[in-house]
């Protein structure tokens, strides 16, 4: 069997990125207007830090405003609080992006809900999350699961009839990738640590989308032969050189011999995600300002 077609996130994420940018500049031409996001940071998690410093700069190069806001990691949850309330109010910002995970002293639901839900660019607000779970129009989703969707469907733009196997439950990727799916008229699956005979389930699956946070998890034997494979996670491992380095939540090497289509790590789900929260900032611009959803 031919080894698997891998699916080059970088490359989606870069003609992804020229669409925005276009739309961006179309809409300024035409409308004298700039869509904007705010980025928070609560402390100084190194990794976070440079995701953040990433957002902003690809903000800038799809000409929308950054504004950056970076607070320390003892900030009093009033203070972000208000912050968030503030702009809400700002009619520069279209799109308000807390970084998480928060400092345990900060209630990460509170936060969350408070963000005006038509600025809610991670679609974790919980009205998003509600819209979305029922099919209505108008919800803004996460960026992570519409990264994946957008990967599968260059792939195989018809999923109608297809099975598809989610593992992981999480609100910000496992729950929201299966309603999406389901909306392209697949037959989904959600799986977790609990499920009864996981490989099992896991080898039915036209499409899988790993998402549980644990490296190389899932092995070769567990994936069905030519079925398409987007690989979520980002786990850090030593390596023999006493250095680290990142491998996804399936074997990849296995993988290559079994699957039709495969997500690597790095280059896939991750250049996909920051590529979408500029498409949900436009997005969420289009439709304060009353005008059609980009066609991106």
């Amino acid at each position: 069997m031919a080894r698997a077609e891998i699916i080059d996130g970088k490359a989606i994420a870069k003609e992804l990125r020229r669409a925005v940018r276009e739309e961006v500049y179309q809409l300024h031409d035409q409308h004298h207007l700039t869509p904007g996001l705010a980025v928070v940071l609560v402390g100084d998690d190194p990794a976070s830090a440079i995701y953040v410093r990433n957002k902003n700069e690809q903000c800038e190069e799809a000409g929308i405003a950054s504004f950056p806001h970076r607070l320390p990691a003892d900030v009093r949850e009033e203070e972000l609080l208000t912050l968030i309330h503030g702009l809400n109010r700002d009619y520069r910002v279209n799109g308000i992006l807390v970084q998480l995970p928060l400092p345990d002293h900060i209630s990460t639901e509170k936060v969350l809900e408070t963000i005006d839900p038509v600025k809610d660019v991670d679609g974790f607000h919980i009205l998003n999350a509600g819209r979305l779970a029922v099919g209505a129009a108008g919800a803004m989703v996460p960026c992570t699961p519409v990264g994946c969707l957008i990967m599968i469907k260059r792939r195989t733009p018809d999923l109608a009839g297809y099975k598809a196997l989610v593992l992981g439950r999480s609100n910000i990727v496992g729950k929201p990738m299966a309603q999406l799916l389901l909306a392209e008229n697949c037959t989904v699956t959600i799986a977790h640590s609990k499920t009864d005979d996981l490989a099992g389930e896991c080898r039915q699956a036209d499409i899988l989308v790993a998402a549980v946070g644990r490296p190389r998890f899932v092995r070769g034997t567990w994936i069905k032969p030519g079925a398409i494979v987007i690989d979520v996670g980002i786990n850090r491992v030593p390596t023999e050189g006493g250095k680290n380095r990142l491998v996804g939540d399936v074997a990849f090497d296995e993988a290559l011999d079994v699957a039709g289509a495969i997500s690597p790590v790095p280059g896939g789900v991750g250049p996909m995600t920051v590529a979408c929260l500029l498409r949900s900032t436009l997005i969420a611009f289009c439709r304060q300002h009353g005008f059609d959803d980009p066609k991106v």
